[in-house]
């Protein structure tokens, strides 16, 4: 199909010519201008280009005079199949979904470059294939798309270009503009808190993770139900008040809004049993030590180094979610509970905070929390704020920390040193079980004082 169209001023293929040309999938776009004669004079030719390096969707040819034109078109379309053709290297049997990134913010630039590679991890942890990155700091932005209607148009076409079939924004996106932007796109159109939705959906194992996962998502999904308004409103029976009853709309609300209520009374007797059981260390005076940090700090993996378990451990932000407990041994018959919890994360959407808060109350008995944080990661700083903040939200900044750099083995001797000295830090890696003395020592001075412990044992030492 090819459009061919007059430009009154003999004026080369405008901007609007050529995205119509990538938009509309046309073999090609044709301008035939016209001379002050009013007669023909030059034609503008351009056309699509397959696959490049360069990521250019399309192609103008130099400007030829219309009585020379001489263009074998089924040739020229037929060369141009063959390439596009050959241009195809993706495996089609590969059935992931295939997105790009899209961050839209006027936050700094750094910060948003930031978020938009932690988006791509979240996306690698959520079994997606990452095409590109697509970012833009707007003055203002726009309550229908974010951006502006070039930008999209733009994101469109490298989206046909490299056959994605999903858009993952950074941002959180209102009902409307999921809407709009899949109306213009054609395209699966989700947000960062969807994304960590199935995340945590595909992630979570045990009964509590379930139901915790769900009621996040009906949560939610119930923000997401829209409809005509209350036009088409159940009404009151009798004469004026008969109507068309339950519209589809609140059908599906209503039993959103149920399900919500059972999974909470469910959640709540779960909450039950994990108190009694917090109950039962608290009598036995066991004290509970409570790992915490940033998502992919090492948490599962210090768990197993420290207590010779076999929780799951992936280089990936969310591998584990369910609560995972177990016991430490010290010198002396000592004891303590040592708890792995769910990571945190920048952005954590507000119904996982809520959802989660009964996971997070195991913190609430501990004695001692590991603040674990990744030494490694370029982020730290803004990691350990975010955790900061977050144990502050939630009440536990008032129980007793010791902060613990991990990955030492991954970052330079000497700056992990002089980190370690300027925060008053712990420095470890969780996979070489011979930097953890320092560690166990450190526990054991904030949860029995060193002179109760140099009268229990002389010697002193660390036992695993």
């Amino acid at each position: 199909m090819r459009c061919i169209h007059t430009h009154l001023k003999n004026e080369p293929l405008s901007e609007d010519d050529l995205t119509d040309l990538a938009l509309l999938r046309f073999d090609c776009m044709a301008a035939i201008g016209v001379g002050e004669d009013g007669l023909p004079g030059d034609v503008y030719i351009g056309g699509l280009r397959p696959l490049n390096p360069e990521g250019k969707a399309y192609q103008v040819f130099p400007r030829t005079s219309f009585h020379k034109l001489d263009l074998n078109m089924e040739e020229f379309l037929s060369t141009l199949e063959d390439e596009i053709g050959r241009a195809v290297v993706r495996d089609v049997n590969d059935r992931r979904e295939r997105a790009i990134l899209v961050s839209v913010s006027t936050k700094p630039a750094y910060e948003q470059l930031e978020s938009l590679g932690e988006l791509g991890s979240l996306a690698q942890t959520g079994g997606v294939v990452t095409l590109d990155s697509f970012h833009q700091r707007p003055k203002e932005l726009n309550p229908r798309y974010l951006m502006g209607k070039g930008k999209i148009k733009e994101l469109i076409i490298k989206a046909q270009q490299k056959c994605a079939t999903l858009l993952i924004f950074d941002q959180e996106l209102t009902p409307t503009q999921i809407r709009e932007i899949g109306e213009i796109t054609e395209l699966k159109v989700i947000d960062r808190t969807q994304l960590i939705l199935d995340i945590f959906a595909r992630r979570a194992h045990s009964r509590d993770g379930k139901v915790q996962v769900e009621l996040a998502q009906l949560k939610y999904l119930l923000t997401k139900l829209t409809g005509k308004g209350t036009a088409l409103s159940r009404l009151a029976g009798g004469i004026g008040g008969r109507g068309p009853g339950e519209t589809k709309l609140e059908v599906d609300r209503r039993r959103v809004q149920d399900r919500i209520q059972q999974l909470e009374k469910e959640l709540k007797a779960l909450s039950r049993g994990r108190f009694e059981r917090r109950r039962k260390r608290r009598d036995s005076a066991v004290p509970i030590i409570s790992i915490v940090g940033y998502t992919n700090a090492g948490k599962s993996t210090l768990l197993n180094a420290l207590t010779k378990s076999s929780t799951l451990v992936e280089d990936k932000l969310f591998a584990t979610l369910d609560t995972a407990t177990r016991r430490l041994r010290f010198p002396r018959e000592r004891d303590a509970v040592i708890t792995d919890t769910v990571g945190f994360i920048r952005n954590l959407p507000e119904d996982l905070k809520k959802a989660f808060r009964s996971t997070f109350e195991e913190m609430e008995d501990a004695d001692l929390i590991l603040h674990l944080v990744d030494i490694s990661n370029p982020q730290f700083e803004m990691h350990m704020g975010t955790v900061e903040r977050l144990l502050e939200e939630m009440g536990l900044d008032r129980i007793p920390r010791v902060l613990v750099f991990n990955k030492t083995d991954l970052a330079d001797p000497m700056v992990a040193g002089n980190l370690s000295s300027r925060y008053n830090a712990v420095s470890i890696s969780a996979t070489n079980p011979q930097s953890l003395d320092k560690l166990l020592n450190a526990v054991q001075e904030k949860l029995w004082p060193v002179e109760a412990l140099k009268r229990e044992s002389p010697h002193g030492g660390v036992l695993f």
